[in-house]
Parts: C-alpha cells; structure tokens; sequence
C-alpha cells in the first residue's frame, strides 16, 4: 500500500557501505546522594527565577532551575556550537519552539488536559523538519524512517507507545490514542499502524518524512564520516501541570542516524524516556537511549524525589551523571517539572534546544548552555 523506499534510495544504497560500531561501556554507575532538607525544598515562589548551577549535580553539567513553570519542553540535546548555526537557522529555531511553547501554554490556558498540551506542543515540532521526530525524522541503515513515541497522563499512569513506526505523522497522537482508547502501553510497526486505520488516522508515505538534510547526514554515515550519531539532536518532548494538578509528559523521535532497522531507543519506554506521576514529577529525556534504558532515567529522577526527598535539579543531575558513567561525556539531558512547579533542565552537552512558559504566560527559548 505504501512505498518504503524511493527507487534513488535504493540506487544508493546500493553503493552505499553500512557502518554499525557498537556501544562500550565506559565504567560502572555513580550512586545518588542524599539530599539535604534545605535542599529538598525550594517552594515555588510568585514570578520566576531561572538559574545555573553547574555545581548542582557535583560536576559540570548545565543544571538550569526554573520557577512557577507549568509547561516546559526539548527539542533534543547534542553538540550545539555558535560557530556552527547561522543567524538565519538560529531564527528558526528559537521561532518554532516559541510556536511550540505557546501552543502548549494556550492549551493550559483553555482549561485542557496536561496530557492534552504535551500533545499538541509535540506536534508542533513533529511537524518541523528541524527536528528529529515526524517530519524531521532521521534515515535507518535500509534509508527509512522508523519514529518512536510515548505519552504519559500523571494522574492515573496510564501510558501509550508506539515504536518503529514508518507512516504516522504524528506519533505522539498514536500514542495518546493507545492510552486512552485500548488496554495497550506499546505496540510496535505494522500491528501499531493498523490499530492507527482502526480509528481513523491518517496514514502517510515514506516521502513524506525525506528532508535533504537527513539524507546527507545518512550518506555521510554511510561514507565512513561517522558511525552511529549518538549526539544527534531533535528528540522532542514536553512536560505539563494543568488547572487540576495533573502532571503529564511525552517523548517523539526519529532515532539514531544509519540506525539498524528495528533498532528502539528510550522514547518509546516508560521510565526510560518519559515519566509523569501526579504528585511528583513528569520528565522527558534525550540522548543516547541505550543508556537512557539502562539507567531508567526518567523513573529514576522520580524515585529519587519520591523515596529520597531529593531536589528536582540534584535527582535529575544524579541521573545524568549515571549516563556518563556508563558512555562517558555528551550522552545527553533531561527536562522535569515538579508538582510544586519547579523546572529542571540538566544536560552535558553544549547545548539543548529547550523552552518553558510559568503560570503568568512569561515563555523563555533558549538553544546554547551558556544562556
């Protein structure tokens, strides 16, 4: 029904020489710190106050503190220089993750659903081709686009997935519609796109997805330029608390440049890439996601809150940490906002694309670590 590869994809392809290099571990997880009763709470004051404390989380990770937040999101972690964006594309960023935190802050505003605004915030940039999710989605090994998505509704943890998709638009709409209408978490390819023509949504073709600048960035993979991009940005993901209380986060991407076809991330796991509990926190990953998956990150910032009384920024700094420990610098970061509207973004790289707007409507973008 649907073309999987174009006939200039597969001609070269064909000369194309596949480049795979495994992960190695680096060395063995740190383990958290206990917080301090000073440190476990900072009150959500009136306005905000944005700060940074590399020292946060005991070394240089950008930890990034916000207050009186309500809504927050990433557009991916990575290698993110100055030097190396133009004015111009440095315009369209900024411009599209503000579209994307209005968007998301109206919804809270029209008295919708958390769950509701990490939606349509995330389809925002799924709609973008400078992010890796949708439109944006980088190419597999075999020249497709696999994309992977999960949504979370704090109040009741339920939970929808999907993985390894190639012709939804919008995977986070396909993972919200498993959560609320089957008793699914995650589904994967084919089996995840019929359920999607079972309730009606639009189905798109491979060409949809192709931009030429993921192109490029797979044959120069493929030409031995790079291996796998484990610092490759564009994840996006968004956290919310709305009017009732109710913490909500999402996670949608592309994957990794030249990945091996079925190849699965941390979006689409629960507790891995995304995580909301009502009460506690929602948070949203990016990074590496197989360290992302071996540490649990997302959960683990949670737990670390719930069971330690940990402050946001520490668990979340903690969390990052233990990513280093196993793949050493630049795996990525983190955004989560707590019950008490407390925003944390931490991450080791220099640079996350990221936004946040507080419950008086202020919104802040901003894409290099030294802002």
């Amino acid at each position: 029904m649907f073309r999987r590869t174009s006939t200039l994809a597969r001609t070269a392809l064909l000369a194309a020489a596949v480049v795979i290099t495994p992960v190695t571990a680096l060395g063995a997880a740190a383990a958290p710190q206990q917080g301090t009763a000073a440190e476990r709470a900072p009150a959500a004051g009136a306005g905000t106050r944005t700060t940074q404390d590399p020292r946060e989380s005991g070394d240089p990770n950008t930890s990034e503190r916000a207050r009186d937040v309500v809504f927050a999101l990433h557009g991916g972690a990575g290698t993110l220089r100055r030097e190396d964006m133009t004015p111009e594309l440095e315009r369209e960023y900024r411009a599209k993750l503000t579209e994307a935190v209005r968007t998301g802050q109206r919804a809270l505003a029209d008295g919708r659903s958390g769950v509701a605004a990490v939606e349509a915030a995330i389809n925002v940039l799924e709609d973008s081709p400078l992010f890796n999710a949708g439109k944006g989605a980088v190419f597999t090994t075999d020249a497709e686009n696999e994309l992977d998505a999960s949504i979370m509704d704090g109040a009741t943890l339920d939970t929808g997935a999907v993985t390894g998709v190639t012709h939804i638009r919008n995977p986070i709409s396909l993972a919200r519609e498993m959560m609320e209408k089957s008793r699914h978490v995650l589904m994967s390819g084919e089996g995840a796109e019929r359920f999607a023509q079972h309730r009606g949504m639009e189905l798109v073709t491979q060409d949809y997805f192709f931009t030429e600048r993921r192109w490029e960035s797979l044959m120069a993979a493929k030409g031995g330029e790079s291996d796998f991009d484990f610092g490759e940005t564009g994840t996006v993901g968004a956290v919310a608390l709305d009017g009732d209380g109710d913490l909500a986060a999402g996670t949608s991407t592309g994957g990794l440049t030249n990945k091996p076809v079925g190849r699965i991330g941390d979006s689409p796991i629960v507790g891995a890439g995304t995580y909301a509990k009502n009460g506690n926190i929602a948070a949203s990953a990016t990074g590496t996601g197989e360290l992302f998956i071996r540490e649990a990150v997302t959960h683990t910032i949670s737990a670390q809150v719930e069971y330690l009384g940990r402050s946001l920024s520490k668990a979340a700094g903690a969390a990052i940490d233990r990513t280093e420990a196993l793949g050493g610098d630049d795996t990525g970061g983190v955004i989560a906002l707590d019950a008490r509207k407390n925003l944390a973004f931490t991450f080791n790289t220099s640079g996350m694309y990221r936004g946040y707007a507080t419950a008086d409507g202020e919104i802040v973008v901003k894409i290099f670590a030294d802002e």
